[in-house]
């Protein structure tokens, strides 16, 4: 039954990990009303009347749909969780802690990366005073590969094991250079855990900084972000499993007071994937951002 007020929203790709991870999210929602549309009949899905649309669909996959909605001419708010609209004119980048202000009202809304998200994060509150790339080390549970069959979710291979993959030219790599206009270098690994996340990011600092200055900093940056959690210790990505935002710490200062690491962990399916698009939605549609999103 309709609710007197609630969006209409739909999610394509349900049966994926995030899909599921979202419309379970979306159906606890105070004020949403999921509307079911066929999956492959883009045009009938535009022609639903939605309020706001998920695209949580392979890479590659996404425009049949962004064709379909703009032909119809609709208002309708598109969230693509997958890589395709990252880097297009048009459509905004959905990291609401760096990005609030563009999203609100936004029609187009490109859902960061997993790994991006962890890197940026963990990145932005030092980007004026590093020198040079920053370099990311990532590992993340085997969900983050999808459900189609691959080496990265591959039980026989992961088990006991860290596969390292595409070391170069990472989709995250290029999303986190380009967004944050600085240069990263990701190395990105699966684990045999399913979901969880963890990136340690290495600086170089342009003049040396005393680590208790850089805490501040860090603390000062998100301080009333409430989907943001800084730590003295380094998080972990098994404590970040079932979390909605992400956690960033473990900051340290070598002796010369120029190299610095720091990590960050979410939850690859939640804080880096669906709850991310619900937060999108609600400043999309002007509602509060964190409205839905379990405390």
């Amino acid at each position: 039954m309709s609710r007197e007020g609630s969006a209409k929203v739909a999610v394509i790709g349900a049966r994926g990990y995030v899909g599921a991870e979202l419309h379970a999210l979306l159906t606890e929602h105070p004020a949403v009303d999921i509307v079911r549309v066929p999956e492959r009949d883009p045009a009938a899905a535009a022609a639903a009347g939605l309020d706001a649309c998920f695209l949580c669909l392979p890479n590659g996959a996404a425009a049949p749909y962004v064709d379909a909605f703009t032909r119809a001419s609709r208002s309708t708010c598109l969230i693509d969780l997958s890589s395709d609209h990252r880097f297009a004119a048009g459509w905004i980048y959905g990291q609401p802690e760096r990005n609030r202000a563009g999203l609100r009202g936004a029609r187009r809304v490109a859902n960061p990366g997993c790994y991006a998200t962890a890197a940026q994060l963990a990145i932005e509150p030092f980007r004026g005073l590093i020198e040079g790339t920053a370099h990311a080390f990532g590992v993340s549970g085997y969900t983050g590969a999808g459900t189609a069959p691959s080496p990265r979710n591959d039980p026989a291979i992961l088990r006991d094991n860290v596969l390292p993959y595409a070391l170069v030219d990472h989709v995250h790599e290029r999303e986190v250079t380009a967004h944050l206009g600085h240069p990263v270098r990701l190395l990105p690994h699966v684990a045999p855990f399913a979901r969880g996340l963890t990136v340690t990011v290495s600086l170089t600092l342009r003049e040396p900084r005393a680590e208790g200055e850089l805490r501040s900093i860090l603390r000062a940056r998100y301080e009333g972000e409430p989907l943001v959690t800084v730590t003295g210790d380094p998080p972990l990505a098994r404590a970040a499993v079932g979390c909605h935002g992400v956690t960033v710490g473990g900051l340290a200062v070598a002796e010369d007071g120029r190299s610095a690491v720091v990590v960050a962990a979410l939850d690859n399916l939640l804080g880096g994937a669906a709850t991310q698009a619900l937060r999108n939605m609600n400043l999309a549609l002007g509602r509060d951002e964190n409205e839905g999103v379990p405390s």
